[in-house]
């Protein structure tokens, strides 16, 4: 049996941007499990739809917040600012594009909620320790017994 989940959750708006000219805001659940310590799922709810999960590195994200990161179906870069910002400073927002196959979903986001965020699951986890939590052959034989006796029960 597995310890007690210890986890941390945030819920940010963040701007799905359908096109150049059409975006609207959606909440966007943030969550971190010590379980699962080097990813971070992010839960769309998108209206209409059922909510659709994500689950990436939290080193990604991290990374994205300060610059262009990601090279397959998680890319995260920041939103250069409009007016020239200096480099030393903190982008004000952050792209998330996300795509399967040919499609593709863009998003906007605060960077500030993100930080604090990221800054309560490095107090969970902090980062570079995720080795000491993270059991994959305890979880890899589960998965396996798991697999096993489904395959004996069918057949």
């Amino acid at each position: 049996m597995r310890e007690s989940v210890q986890a941390v959750q945030a819920e940010v708006m963040m701007s799905f941007l359908v096109s150049e000219e059409l975006a609207f805001r959606i909440p966007v659940e943030l969550r971190y499990e010590s379980t699962d310590p080097y990813a971070v799922r992010l839960t769309f709810h998108l209206p209409g739809d059922a909510p659709v999960t994500w689950a990436f590195g939290r080193e990604l994200l991290v990374d994205g917040v300060n610059g262009a990161t990601g090279d397959g179906d998680v890319r995260i870069s920041p939103v250069e600012p409009s007016g020239g910002g200096t480099t030393a400073e903190l982008p004000g927002e952050v792209h998330i594009r996300l795509q399967v196959g040919s499609d593709q979903a863009l998003f906007r986001a605060g960077v500030a909620p993100i930080i604090a965020f990221l800054d309560r699951t490095d107090k969970l986890v902090p980062l570079g320790h995720e080795q000491a939590l993270a059991d994959f052959e305890a979880d890899l034989d589960e998965a396996l017994d798991r697999i096993l006796a489904e395959e004996q029960s069918a057949g």
